[in-house]
């Protein structure tokens, strides 16, 4: 049998380096006090990926920043995670994820709700390919932090296939669907409805029916005692004794 000719390194089925997308996060400057002076030092946080399911990120440091960027760049795209999305635009379930004193809650959106994220997370999720998605991060606001908090909380994320592989079952046996109805259950559904909605009606209207009959009963009792209060207001007041009046039967008495 003759041996099959191995592709070269090019032409294997690898994804080439040149698909990945990698954006700059963060970038730090340092400096050092010398006998000649400062001498300056940079530090960068590069977040790399396909946009297909694949992200990671790296850390370089070095005393020019375009040599910083390089070397996080090379770390990002060794340290490549992938991560199951639903539907290719979204997670499967919310997640949380914690690094040190950063906390990232991650959840899932319906279509058209974009990337609902703020500096290095929304920078992750991007090169992720990720469409719709949530999250909120409690905590510290380092983007090392940030970052990881974001990367640790990926690595939970779960299919339903992952899940049935763990168990030893089918994917369909894990995920449970909501069962399709006939036209006749969903009319007999419509009809309970119905019946129901009358029938709150009905007690609503003997509840207002009540309520206006103990009205007109607090009304009848209250017409005598408004009566006796008129009466009394309608009858003649003696007239007040003027001080000469009352000095002078102080005087007789």
């Amino acid at each position: 049998m003759a041996r099959r000719e191995r592709p070269a390194k090019g032409e294997r089925g690898e994804r080439e380096p040149s698909e990945l997308v990698d954006k700059l996060t963060h970038i730090n400057r340092v400096s050092k006090v010398v006998k000649g002076g400062r001498r300056f030092g940079f530090a960068a946080l590069v977040v790399a990926g396909d946009k297909r399911g694949r992200v990671g990120f790296g850390h370089g440091k070095a005393r020019e920043v375009p040599e910083a960027i390089r070397k996080a760049t090379d770390e990002a795209k060794k340290n490549l995670i992938s991560v199951p999305l639903y539907e290719g635009r979204t997670l499967h379930h919310d997640v949380s994820g914690r690094w040190g004193a950063g906390r990232v809650i991650l959840r899932a959106a319906p279509p058209g709700t974009g990337i609902i994220a703020g500096g290095p997370a929304r920078a992750v999720f991007e090169t992720l390919g990720m469409q719709d998605v949530v999250a909120k991060s409690i905590g510290s606001s380092n983007p090392y932090n940030v970052v990881r908090a974001t990367f640790s909380a990926l690595r939970k994320e779960c299919s339903p296939r992952m899940v049935a592989a763990r168990r030893g079952k089918k994917p369909s046996e894990v995920v449970t669907r909501p069962q399709r109805r006939s036209a006749g259950e969903d009319a007999a559904k419509k009809d309970d409805v119905k019946k129901d909605d009358a029938k709150k009606d009905d007690v609503k209207k003997d509840a207002a029916k009540k309520e206006a009959v103990k009205k007109d009963a607090a009304k009848k009792d209250a017409a005598p005692a408004k009566e006796s209060k008129q009466k009394e207001s309608k009858k003649p007041r003696k007239p007040r004794k003027t001080t000469k009046e009352s000095s002078k039967e102080s005087k007789e008495t």
